[in-house]
């Protein structure tokens, strides 16, 4: 099964990073608030660059440049995704803290908001 990580980022704000494995890579949100626990959260989740899978297991200090501060693991585990579109994800977590099924859902477009997308427990 594909793995998953959030990374709980203490950089310029606090902010954790949700990353699900994907073929080679991680695709990464940041999600500024914690990831909804309980149904009703709605969270805003920005995708960010993918990273190298070998990051799933990072925990540590990012002493310079972009991200910059200190990273540990919040929650992780596996994932299966049921449904996928472009503009919609809907996965089951299995993790610690994240149980269940959870929806990323995009914004509709606007030039300044285009990675932006909706992270909630169904």
């Amino acid at each position: 099964m594909p793995r998953f990580v959030v990374h709980e980022h203490h950089s310029r704000r606090l902010h954790w990073d949700l990353r699900l494995e994907i073929g080679n890579a991680l695709k990464s949100w940041a999600v500024p608030k914690q990831p909804p626990l309980q149904k009703g959260i709605k969270r805003l989740a920005v995708q960010v660059e993918d990273h190298a899978l070998s990051y799933i297991n990072f925990e540590g200090v990012i002493k310079e440049g972009y991200g910059k501060g200190t990273v540990k693991i919040w929650d992780k585990g596996s994932y299966e995704i049921e449904n996928e579109k472009p503009h919609k994800i809907v996965l089951v977590l299995r993790g610690k803290k994240l149980k269940g099924g959870y929806v990323l859902l995009k914004f509709k477009t606007k030039e300044r908001a285009k990675n932006h997308w909706l992270l909630f427990k169904r």
